[in-house]
């Protein structure tokens, strides 16, 4: 072979080597930019108005396009189940622990390892398989009339079922998640027998029905129906937004035994989704510095993230002690804590 031939030789090699780098190269500049451009799909049963603004700053800040579909957590998780390896869902946003409970133990979350959720959201407030994680953090506390009650004359969640309270109670339907919740760690800090005479007492000390939501139950306060109800803190927050003379005061409930019942907000990504790479890191950025405090703020709740402080109108309500139990602890009662509500006559 000739030295001209074989130099043509090196030079096509060269040249087909240099094609083939060049065209790797693109492929893969290629599925980057593609994996950089995914639009990722949220389940999401938080509103509308408290996520859209999270979505768009995280879209302004990595140009990755959140697509959301609102609803009720029921018909989300049912949606979930159904659609299956063909959900177009990337991460489920809900709330209460109930809810993410039921949605991991229906297998429509996947278990993720992530550093940075470790260190952003506190153990008590995250699955121990990881498949869920708190956002943020709501209290369900005693809202009472500043016109007929003293602090002084309130105590504890189980003191609202002594009789000294009968026809002053109000409560909301046993029927939501929340109040659920709330027996169920009940039941964690005290033990059957003892939260069923406080679900019986409450029972017998009832000013009225239930009513469907929190807001009605303090309006009820307010109109002198009844004196004491339990609410989630936002719902004061908001009642207390539109009037702030309003005669209705927040108080701490157990703070020297087991403490407030505390609830979350929170997310997870889907077992079947498409992108969940890019969903972990939405998930992450969640739970950081820079978005937890518009997301806490926008319903008046607590972030999740201990270096992040709640908002002026939030801290404005005064310290209080937190129980400590391990709501995915809460969350495995929640079948027995309906039993027992059911058994009691809690509506």
């Amino acid at each position: 072979m000739s030295g001209f031939t074989q130099k043509c030789l090196r030079v096509f090699s060269l040249s087909c080597c240099w094609s083939f780098v060049l065209a790797f190269t693109s492929l893969a500049g290629e599925q980057l930019q593609a994996a950089e451009n995914a639009e990722l799909v949220v389940y999401s049963a938080r509103k509308e108005h408290l996520i859209k603004p999270l979505f768009d700053q995280y879209t302004e800040e990595t140009g990755v396009k959140i697509r959301y579909i609102t609803d009720k957590a029921g018909p989300l998780l049912t949606r979930l189940k159904s659609e299956g390896v063909s959900t177009q869902a990337d991460m489920l946003l809900t709330v209460d622990v109930g809810n993410l409970w039921h949605a991991a133990n229906q297998g429509v979350l996947r278990e993720i390892s992530s550093s940075t959720l470790s260190e952003n959201v506190p153990a008590n407030l995250r699955d121990p398989e990881n498949c869920w994680f708190g956002l943020t953090v709501r209290a369900r506390t005693l809202v009472y009339s500043t016109e007929r009650i003293k602090p002084e004359q309130l105590l504890s969640y189980e003191d609202l079922a002594d009789k000294k309270w009968k026809d002053r109670l109000c409560l909301r339907t046993s029927k939501k998640v929340y109040n659920q919740s709330l027996v169920a760690s009940l039941l964690a800090n005290l033990g059957k027998t003892q939260t069923e005479q406080v679900i019986s007492g409450w029972v017998a000390n009832l000013a009225t029905s239930p009513f469907s939501n929190d807001t009605k139950a303090m309006q009820a306060v307010v109109s002198g129906l009844c004196d004491v109800t339990i609410v989630n803190t936002y719902y004061f927050g908001r009642l207390q937004k539109q009037d702030a003379n309003l005669p209705l005061a927040l108080f701490w409930p157990n703070q020297q035994d087991h403490g407030v019942h505390i609830n979350i907000s929170g997310g997870g990504v889907t077992r079947h989704a498409k992108h969940p790479e890019q969903a972990q890191k939405l998930l992450e950025w969640l739970s950081d510095e820079k978005a937890q405090g518009l997301l806490a703020s926008l319903n008046q709740e607590y972030p999740v993230n201990k270096k992040v402080p709640a908002s002026a109108e939030v801290l404005a309500w005064g310290e209080f002690k937190a129980d400590p139990v391990a709501l995915a602890t809460v969350a495995e009662n929640q079948v027995e804590a309906v039993k027992l509500i059911d058994r009691m006559g809690y509506r």
